[in-house]
């Protein structure tokens, strides 16, 4: 039987500590929208006069993540990468005055930005995005639609942002707000041009107003998988 001579003991130690422990696999998530439903809505432009005629719905889809339903969504998704889209968020929201039993009504909301590799949800702040006005249309990681402008001025803006940066890339005032009588809606569907890069926005009754996007490189950081 051999003896350990104590001068060696610190040295094993040592040696012990360095090597490598096996790497934690990561973990994997699943992402899934489910099963479609309608939900009765009732557009902000309606009267009491005529709040029974334009009553209409939304279709509305869960948006799972591991088995846990973390938002309501509407609308198609757009594919950013391969590993990340958007899709518009649909909100419950409480409709009842002060003095009004709790009430609840659904309404189109904001942006969502989902990695299916991590899992991570993240609410979008699109400049100037007015969930009652703004249609937004995507091409790659860029967003065209109108907005309102939230400075003093204020105004139906043209906008074309992109994810990740802090400024939009074109914000141009196309006419005043509020209107007496506003179109419904307030704009066409931006039209997008891959070559070269242009998006064309167009007031309803209005001319089209055609912008060229220069130097638009993609800034979505996709993190790496993790379980936090």
């Amino acid at each position: 039987m051999q003896t350990i001579r104590p001068a060696l003991v610190p040295l094993l130690l040592l040696f012990a500590c360095t090597i490598p422990v096996a790497a934690k696999p990561p973990r994997i998530h699943t992402v899934t929208l489910g099963p479609p439903r309608k939900v009765p809505y009732t557009p902000p432009q309606a009267t009491a006069d005529t709040k029974a005629d334009t009553t209409s719905t939304l279709r509305i889809r869960p948006l799972v993540v591991d088995g846990v339903q973390r938002e309501w969504t509407l609308g198609e998704v757009h594919d950013v990468t391969d590993r990340t889209f958007v899709v518009r968020r649909a909100l419950r929201i409480n409709d009842s005055l002060p003095a009004e039993p709790v009430r609840w009504a659904w309404q189109p909301g904001p942006w969502l930005m989902v990695d299916r590799v991590s899992g991570h949800v993240t609410a979008l702040h699109l400049p100037d995005f007015d969930p009652l006005v703004s249609d937004v249309v995507w091409f790659r990681d860029d967003a065209a639609y109108c907005g309102i402008a939230s400075n003093s001025k204020g105004g139906i803006v043209a906008v074309i942002a992109q994810l990740g940066a802090r400024k939009p890339i074109v914000q141009k005032v196309l006419a005043p707000w509020p209107q007496t009588t506003p179109a419904n809606p307030v704009c066409a569907p931006a039209v997008w041009q891959r070559t070269p890069m242009r998006a064309t926005l167009q007031l309803t009754g209005g001319q089209p107003v055609t912008y060229d996007v220069v130097g638009s490189v993609s800034l979505i950081e996709e993190n790496d998988n993790s379980d936090q």
